[in-house]
């Protein structure tokens, strides 16, 4: 019975109830991460001085962020398949070793992003502005903020490994509450380190780094202490951070599709971050707002990323027992879910435009061009949620190619050409709207590349399998 509470359920509890009860915290975890990376810009941006310079200096660290998250959630997401799947099969040993493994990942990862931090960041920054059009207090900025994001990059690490730990055996309500602290605590930091209130200095930038850090680190301590003290399937020695090769194969096996999926997306900020900036006369403009509308995006996507969540590992341990019947229901269930959420925040986001880019402190030009942007794009989500479910579908059914390939498509192959392309036609501010149909196009595309795959993955693993 004891073990009905934990990873057991993910093979017996109804399919459509497992999937509320362990997607619904993740999906809440996620939009909160989103929620307070918009409070971080809306501070930033109210700032008394150089507030819209801070929001661009942003824009321009964000690919690096998007990095540390991509592999250290690329890890955890491995980590998060590999141990549910050693769970169904009921290898107890393999469990242990993939959870220390995992730990021994995370110091290693740390390590090399605090190394970029110290050496790497001010030539990173200055490549995004080849163009010139970025001013210099605009690249200082951003090297600030980076080079501490990256020197502390362990709370993020080791939050995203853990969080996943706790998922993976179905108790996702403790990585929420992981991550509703952290969050917390980075909210109450903002206005403290970046205003200078209580007798701190007035930092900035830098103000909102060392906050969005200390929440990060915060989030990591907790969810480890809750991986310790709730996943009694798991055993926790020192033993088991000794390096295997084999194991952290099979991790990456799985979750190095994933890193690159979520690599993809620095890849295409960082190049949308060069094709805007060189716009003549708004190109700062126009690199503010698309980092204002990835903060906005991200905090309906992550409501799809939180259900792909949920739905790999409730797969994965029914793939490893070969229930093709529990597998159909999580697809169909996941898919349903999340199609629901991405269609209510669109009417979310479109209703809502206008008070959203209110929140930040924006000149006209910038204020006009974040508004066209965000209703614009908003009406891809539908189709950016569902590609994103299918992820976590190929993932679970061990086709990391697959899941490899929609990255591809939402974040490169039909993203950067096509806006290079529609960048050319853009005259000044009145007409730079046209470039944002650039993601609208994109997602389009990449679904039905998408519903292609899984015709034939499905018929393949799914409906092939001997159960």
């Amino acid at each position: 019975m004891k073990q009905e509470t934990g990873s057991g359920r993910l093979g017996t509890e109804p399919v459509g109830k497992l999937m509320v009860s362990v997607g619904l915290p993740i999906v809440l975890s996620m939009m909160l991460q989103a929620a307070y990376n918009i409070v971080d810009s809306a501070y930033l941006s109210n700032m008394r001085e150089r507030g819209e310079e801070a929001l661009a200096a942003l824009g321009l660290a964000f690919p690096v962020q998007l990095l540390m998250i991509a592999v250290a959630i690329g890890t955890g997401v491995g980590t998060n398949a590999l141990l549910s799947k050693s769970m169904g099969q009921g290898n107890a040993a393999k469990t242990n070793t993939v959870s220390g493994n995992a730990a021994f990942l995370g110091i290693i990862i740390s390590l090399v992003f605090f190394v970029f931090g110290l050496v790497g960041v001010p030539a990173y920054v200055n490549s995004q502005n080849a163009s010139g059009n970025l001013s210099e207090i605009v690249v200082l900025m951003a090297i600030d903020y980076l080079r501490i994001c990256c020197c502390l990059s362990f709370g993020i690490v080791f939050f995203s490994i853990y969080e996943k730990m706790l998922q993976a055996t179905g108790r996702s309500v403790y990585s929420t509450v992981g991550q509703v602290l952290g969050a917390v605590i980075n909210i109450v930091l903002d206005p403290i380190l970046i205003y200078g209130w209580l007798g701190f200095p007035e930092m900035g930038v830098k103000g909102a780094a060392y906050a969005t850090v200390i929440g990060q680190i915060a989030s990591a301590l907790i969810v480890f202490f809750f991986h310790v003290s709730k996943n009694k399937e798991i055993k926790n020695a020192l033993i088991y951070l000794k390096p295997k090769w084999a194991i952290m194969k099979e991790i990456y096996a799985i979750g190095l599709p994933a890193i690159l999926a979520q690599a993809l997306l620095t890849v295409m900020t960082y190049g949308l971050n060069i094709i805007l900036g060189g716009i003549p006369s708004v190109g700062q403009n126009a690199v503010t707002v698309y980092g204002l509308y990835c903060k906005i995006q991200q905090f309906i996507l992550f409501a799809a990323v939180g259900m792909r969540d949920a739905i790999t590992p409730i797969l994965s341990f029914n793939f490893g027992m070969k229930n093709k019947k529990r597998i159909k229901e999580g697809i169909r269930y996941g898919i349903l879910f999340t199609a629901g959420l991405m269609i209510l925040g669109t009417l979310v986001i479109e209703l809502l435009a206008n008070p959203l880019t209110d929140f930040f402190a924006l000149s006209g030009t910038t204020y006009r061009m974040c508004v066209d942007c965000v209703r614009i794009v908003s009406a891809g989500f539908l189709f950016a949620g569902i590609c994103i479910a299918f992820q976590g579908v190929f993932q679970a059914i061990e086709c990391g190619i697959e899941s490899l390939l929609i990255s591809f498509g939402r974040q490169v192959v039909f993203i950067l050409p096509v806006a290079a392309l529609l960048v050319k036609r853009v005259s000044g501010a009145e007409n730079v709207s046209i470039v944002w149909w650039t993601f609208l196009i994109g997602e389009t595309l990449t679904l039905l590349c998408t519903l292609y795959m899984f015709r034939r993955a499905f018929a393949k693993k799914i409906e092939g399998m001997e159960g």
